[in-house]
């Protein structure tokens, strides 16, 4: 309002042009890289360094486990940060120097134990670069291009993982040794891992260069979300609640002790205590910080993120199931061999390189595509097509014999992938206050992690007991988990004009 009391209309956020577009998202071409580099070669890493197939789940616990720390505080940390650099870049450069480092140092290390530790080291390196990316979408873009700049990620997301799930096997064809003496990682996979360190860096300096952020007051101002409602009214029933999750885990840990369960379920049993207790000290404390903030936004969060959760829960299962058994899976069933060392064995792990690589491949191409079908159909309705072709995808690998046949199921899982990269983080969006954006991204990863936590603590009990030990029936799980999570989206609330 003037100072003559006449209102003044708020001007629409600006829409940018393709390049411009093409420039702020970049960055998730070295994200993914390194990302794919990781779920396509990490489990051959600890099999070659001496670990099980039943302890490959806990140890794989790490990446998850830090997505679950580090984003939430990084998300709530860029919210409240303005610099000559911007809102969002300081993270992105920060975190891919750290991701850069780690990358060149994973496939050096001697010992599966200095595995397990450098993989916690390059996940929550990687989370630092990747966790204000969504945001600045949020920030940059108006709603009616917020699915465009998602897609774009998409995009960005499979090329770089096409190439990087890709590198071994174009290394071996180079003449690059596939096969090394035992306890020792492949120089195909050692030099892969180098030229992620140099691409991560590279794409997000690009970014980092190539955009620029609007202040915090610009965003404020074009802030179209509606007002989160609290909900402190019941202290004594969010004291109940947390009391019951940490007696449910403890519970839990003592069945598994007194019967001998796989120990992974201890992680069950940790997440589910781990949370009520931090709820219950939330309730007793009256400090103004970002512990008790992210808590209260977790508490205030809108009943549309609540409804996407449950979506993404049975989403990143299916992943992470297919992300740490494809190799196992495909190398016994489609390969014949069960041997880290042995050469079918590799020959297996190279080819999963390429299915990695082509359902990445697919998600560009579907990337593409989804803008259209989110106008066309809208949100929910294309999330829930893509998610059972993905579905559909992980279910026709355990009939399949043909390896190359594989090919065909990676076409579904590729457009279930560019889909779960992109339309809930645009149905997310639309409905979180732009103040609040990173910190409710941030706080969105807690339902990627969380049934990722779950799979690692279930799965492995699952394959031993139920499974008959043959990994490839985790993958019909997977398969299943992920037609659930298209049906789930339908209960998702939109505004009016989002809805289908």
């Amino acid at each position: 309002m003037h100072a003559n009391g006449t209102t003044v209309t708020a001007q629409p956020k600006p829409q940018l042009s393709f390049w411009q577009i093409w420039n702020m998202c970049f960055g998730f071409l070295g994200i993914q890289f390194g990302f794919a580099l990781q779920n396509a070669n990490v489990s051959r890493i600890f099999q070659t360094l001496g670990a099980g197939m039943d302890d490959i789940p806990v140890l794989w616990v790490a990446a998850p486990l830090t997505g679950l720390l580090v984003q939430p505080l990084i998300g709530y940390l860029s919210d409240r940060t303005w610099t000559p650099l911007g809102r969002r870049r300081p993270y992105f450069l920060a975190g891919a120097v750290l991701a850069s480092l780690a990358l060149l140092a994973f496939p050096n290390v001697p010992a599966l134990w200095i595995a397990a530790g450098m993989l916690w080291v390059l996940d929550a390196s990687i989370n630092v670069a990747m966790e204000p990316f969504r945001a600045f979408v949020g920030d940059q873009l108006p709603p009616v291009q917020r699915p465009s700049g998602y897609a774009m990620q998409s995009f960005f997301i499979g090329v770089g993982s096409v190439v990087a799930s890709l590198l071994p096997y174009l290394l071996e064809k180079c003449g690059v040794a596939n096969t090394a003496p035992d306890g020792q990682i492949p120089d195909t996979v050692r030099y892969a891992f180098y030229a992620g360190g140099a691409v991560l860096l590279g794409a997000i300096g690009w970014t980092v260069l190539r955009t620029r952020e609007y202040p915090p007051e610009a965003i404020a101002g074009w802030d179209e979300a509606p007002a989160l409602a609290r909900r402190d009214g019941d202290v004594a029933l969010l004291r109940a609640l947390s009391v019951t999750a940490i007696l449910a885990g403890a519970l839990l840990a003592a069945v598994v002790e007194g019967r001998a369960l796989d120990k992974a379920l201890y992680i069950l049993a940790g997440l589910l205590a781990g949370f009520g207790l931090a709820f219950l000290v939330r309730t007793f404390l009256r400090a103004d910080n970002a512990f008790t903030r992210i808590l209260d936004d977790v508490r205030d969060m809108p009943p549309a993120m609540a409804q996407l959760a449950v979506v993404q829960f049975f989403s990143w299962f299916a992943l992470f199931a297919m992300w740490i058994y494809t190799t196992a899976a495909v190398a016994e069933t489609h390969f014949g061999s069960t041997d880290p060392t042995s050469a079918a064995y590799n020959s297996g792990a190279n080819w999963v390189g390429v299915l990695f690589a082509a359902y990445n491949g697919f998600a560009a191409l579907a990337a593409i595509a989804i803008p259209w079908m989110a106008r066309r159909f809208g949100l929910r309705v294309s999330h829930l097509f893509n998610a059972v072709l993905g579905g559909l995808g992980l279910l026709s690998m355990t009939v399949i014999r043909d390896p190359h046949w594989l090919l065909l199921s990676m076409v579904g899982v590729g457009f279930a992938w560019a889909s779960i990269l992109s339309l809930p983080y645009a149905m997310l969006s639309d409905a979180v206050p732009a103040a609040k954006m990173g910190t409710y991204m941030g706080i969105f990863n807690f339902f990627i992690v969380i049934p990722q936590l779950v799979a690692a603590s279930l799965l492995g009990f699952l394959l031993k007991t139920l499974l008959g030990g043959h990994p490839i029936n985790a993958l019909a799980i997977g398969g299943v988990s992920m037609i659930v999570a298209g049906l789930c989206v339908l209960r998702v609330r939109l505004p009016a004009a989002k809805t289908a």
